[in-house]
């Protein structure tokens, strides 16, 4: 009894990253790094009267960067799905046309895992016995596909898009509210950045496994280093 009872208390707790949890990162991380690297460039470059156009450029910038994100992030699941499809009619046809060596690729999968021939013979006869279920084991086990949703394409481009805005408001954020104080400005935006960095890579790190404070400081030193070299590259040229 103690035996089952131990078992019923062990639960494991796995996490699988979905494809929006992927695009958030996608969108995020860039939304987060590339306005604050622009606006601290600018702030480098122009004198503390020009917040406006500090404002002005990486307002353009998160509008330009969340529509190429969002596209990009459209095309690649378009791209997903359109090979699934293109490999699922050549498994049809290959399974029609040459259905003893697709058969003996089923076996293949099961002599991987150990299988005798004895057990994987009512196995590979039930799954060959149904050309849908054969072509679909054969997507799944042989090529390693997975049956794209096919809605991907619009939700990935609305999430990559929206959360890239959402990180770029941020370090932007400080330059709209102190127009006319840009060098102070620049300092809270850092501040803010950093701290939404940091906040982010650790919530991130959580989800998949890496930890948290490990997470969080990887990402704060990405986007510490790209809005340094743009400060200083800035400062270089002017």
């Amino acid at each position: 009894m103690a035996g089952a009872e131990h078992q019923h208390q062990h639960i494991e707790k796995h996490f699988t990253a979905t494809a929006a949890v992927r695009d958030i990162v996608i969108g995020m991380s860039d939304g987060l790094t590339v306005p604050f690297a622009l606006a601290a460039g600018l702030t480098g470059a122009v004198a503390a009267t020009a917040g406006s156009l500090i404002v002005t450029a990486g307002l353009a910038e998160i509008a330009a960067g969340s529509i190429a994100m969002g596209l990009g992030g459209y095309l690649a699941a378009k791209t997903d799905t359109e090979h699934y499809e293109s490999e699922k009619i050549r498994e049809y046809r290959e399974c029609e046309e040459l259905p003893d060596v697709e058969k003996m690729e089923v076996v293949k999968v099961f002599q991987d895992y150990g299988l005798t021939e004895a057990q994987m013979a009512p196995i590979v006869t039930s799954i060959c016995s149904d050309k849908k279920r054969w072509v679909d084991f054969m997507m799944r086990f042989e090529l390693g596909l997975e049956e794209p949703d096919p809605a991907r394409a619009g939700r990935s481009a609305a999430t990559i898009a929206a959360s890239y805005i959402v990180g770029g408001l941020i370090p932007l954020a400080p330059y709209m509210l102190m127009r006319h104080e840009v060098r102070q400005a620049l300092w809270v935006s850092v501040a803010v950045t950093l701290l939404a960095l940091a906040v982010f890579g650790s919530v991130k790190g959580y989800f998949t496994g890496v930890k948290p404070w490990r997470g969080g400081l990887q990402t704060v030193l990405v986007g510490g280093l790209a809005a340094a070299a743009a400060f200083f590259i800035a400062r270089l040229i002017s």
